[in-house]
């Protein structure tokens, strides 16, 4: 049963989970790792590291669009591959870099390829897949994923017990690897003809003209601030503000992990069309809000046992939230997309993973490490405005594709 939920039936579905499988497990260990690697290796500072994987991250959120458009234009299975092999050589740029100079230039290949390629994939999914069922194969990819980067992880923890320039470098060049199998394994699938010449007066980035798509895609961005608080908030919070044990910082990212790999599908299944879409979305961010209100409460104990049991309460609405917001969102940017500029609107609607990557560590440090549980509250009230906003701005938006069917007579039928 749980091999279902993680593996998609025969077809393209599944050739894309191999992909993908293939370079999460080089990720995952990377993820572990590179930060060991950049500082004792390479030689870098602390604050170095964290300035250059911003600008990269930054730059990588503006190119996005224009990648996704290529993808459009050209046809996203060869972009696809051409952006997996570009992550390769970002890979190995790190690998080579002995300078805070040359790690900036990999980590702003790495960025760019890194946003372009998921605008390519969801191109590419959308063009392979029927419209009814883009969200639950995009669910079976997530679960794959996560079970892709556990298993990456569990690599990465060999090398950092090891603790040798070799082992760092060994992980790299596993990455590396896993991202050519997955650039060989896109170019197998089949192709997706490349979308038909704007007509004349048309803008190039229509995307970027489109106001309804816009609102929905930046209470996206608000609702996946949720990402960098178990990597980076909660352990902080659990040794600094907590009576918790710290080994159970490690427990909660297994729950996360396994809760997606075993849970996502099944959750993807209950979203039928936009309207369904809008309602997970919005119970994602009561979800997401509850969470937040229990962290708050962890630190209010003196008890191990009363603050970990608040802990993995917090930590099991999180993931509710998640995977409520997940199945959602791909819904949502999948249906409210023009069928034939899914990679700009892809683009686009992903650029909220590289702003939350970007600006939520920052951010999140100064509101929740800094204001304590006030901070926790403020944010559980962006993440409720968000959800609840999501509705009537879906809504909208496909008022506004009903008004120009005309012009795009795909965009509605895409809805679900």
């Amino acid at each position: 049963m749980a091999a279902s939920r993680l593996i998609p039936p025969a077809g393209p579905g599944r050739a894309l989970a191999g992909a993908q499988l293939a370079n999460a497990i080089g990720d995952g260990a990377y993820l572990v790792c590179s930060a060991l690697y950049f500082t004792r290796v390479v030689g870098l500072s602390a604050t170095g590291v964290g300035l250059g994987l911003t600008l990269g991250w930054a730059v990588g959120a503006v190119a996005g669009v224009p990648l996704g458009h290529l993808a459009d234009r050209r046809g996203p299975r060869g972009v696809a591959a051409m952006l997996a092999v570009g992550t390769a050589a970002a890979v190995g740029v790190f690998l080579a870099a002995g300078s805070f100079p040359l790690f900036l230039v990999g980590t702003v290949l790495y960025g760019c390829a890194q946003s372009g390629l998921s605008a390519a994939r969801q191109a590419l999914l959308a063009g392979l897949v029927e419209p009814a069922r883009r969200t639950e194969i995009r669910a079976h990819l997530q679960s794959t994923v996560n079970a892709g980067l556990a298993v990456g992880a569990a690599v990465g923890g060999v090398a950092l017990h090891l603790d040798t320039p070799a082992g760092y470098r060994a992980v790299l060049a596993m990455d590396v690897l896993g991202f050519l199998v997955a650039a060989v394994l896109l170019v197998r699938l089949p192709p997706v003809p490349p979308a038909p010449a704007r007509a004349a007066g048309e803008p190039r980035l229509a995307v970027l003209r489109d106001r309804p798509y816009a609102v929905v895609a930046l209470l996206n961005t608000a609702l996946l601030l949720y990402m960098p608080l178990l990597s980076l908030i909660v352990p902080l919070w659990i040794v600094e503000r907590t009576a918790a044990p710290d080994w159970l910082t490690a427990a909660l990212l297994v729950l996360n992990t396994l809760t997606v790999v075993l849970c996502q599908v099944r959750v993807a299944r209950r979203v039928t069309g936009l309207a369904s879409a809008a309602r997970f979305v919005r119970r994602a961010g009561a979800l997401l809000t509850a969470s937040c209100a229990v962290f708050a409460v962890s630190a209010a104990s003196s008890s191990a046992w009363a603050a970990a049991a608040a802990l993995l309460v917090a930590a099991a609405l999180q993931v509710a939230g998640e995977l409520m917001l997940g199945a959602g969102s791909w819904e949502i940017g999948f249906g409210l997309a023009p069928a034939d500029r899914q990679g700009q609107y892809q683009g686009f609607f992903g650029t909220g993973v590289a702003v939350a990557r970007t600006v939520g560590p920052l951010l999140l440090t100064w509101l929740v490490l800094g204001g304590g549980a006030p901070g926790w509250l403020v944010l559980g009230a962006v993440f409720a405005a968000a959800g609840a906003a999501t509705v009537p701005a879906v809504r909208r938006a496909e008022r506004s594709r009903a008004g120009a069917a005309g012009d795009r007579p795909a965009a509605v039928g895409a809805a679900g």
